[in-house]
């Protein structure tokens, strides 16, 4: 079963994208959501995220994002300490999950596909872009974020351009009827490869 890495910047509109795809029956692992997931249920990366923040990373079992946002961001360190944690057991999630499945391909969505490499074990790449004035318009209704606040998350995330060298296709999400039809168009090229 083939595999279709979807990626884009934050606020580039990758879930709007992966939401197009499920329409068509094409299954879709979110990366970020399955984390998160992973964080709440499987006790070994628990007590591994505990271990690495202490016991504060966890309110009442559930883990406490801005705490552990507050401890990561600023220190490369410990960013890649907890990526450490959650990049190989989502890998491994994802691949339990594909063999579950039944389609022609499926899509792993991911924010850092490019910097961490996962894109070497998709068939194809996919990047989705939107321009800036539209991504943070976008992060500033979706949770209130503060232009500060998008700024040091996107400096964390390769650009368009640099991302662009190892995609294999291209989606710019500007108008969501545009956005539709090429996410149509690129199915059935998927259907051909597949």
């Amino acid at each position: 079963m083939k595999v279709l890495g979807l990626t884009g910047g934050i606020g580039s509109g990758k879930t709007t994208v992966a939401g197009f795809f499920k329409e068509l029956g094409i299954p879709v692992f979110i990366a970020d959501v399955e984390a998160k997931k992973l964080m709440l249920e499987d006790e070994k990366i628990k007590a591994a995220i505990i271990q690495l923040f202490g016991e504060e990373a966890y309110k009442e079992g559930i883990p406490d994002r801005k705490f552990i946002a507050s401890k990561v961001f600023g220190d490369n360190e410990k960013l890649e300490q907890l990526n450490g944690i959650i990049h190989p057991a989502v890998a491994k999630h994802f691949e339990t999950w594909k063999q579950d499945q039944v389609a022609p391909y499926v899509i792993y969505e991911a924010a850092i596909l490019f910097e961490k490499g996962g894109y070497r074990k998709c068939d194809f790449n996919l990047l989705i872009t939107a321009p800036f004035e539209q991504r943070v318009a976008r992060l500033q209704e979706r949770d209130s974020s503060t232009l500060e606040e998008i700024e040091a998350r996107m400096s964390h995330q390769w650009s368009d351009k640099k991302k662009a060298e190892l995609a294999d296709f291209f989606i710019e999400n500007k108008e969501l009827s545009k956005t539709r039809e090429a996410v149509r168009d690129l199915h059935e090229t998927l259907l051909e490869r597949a």
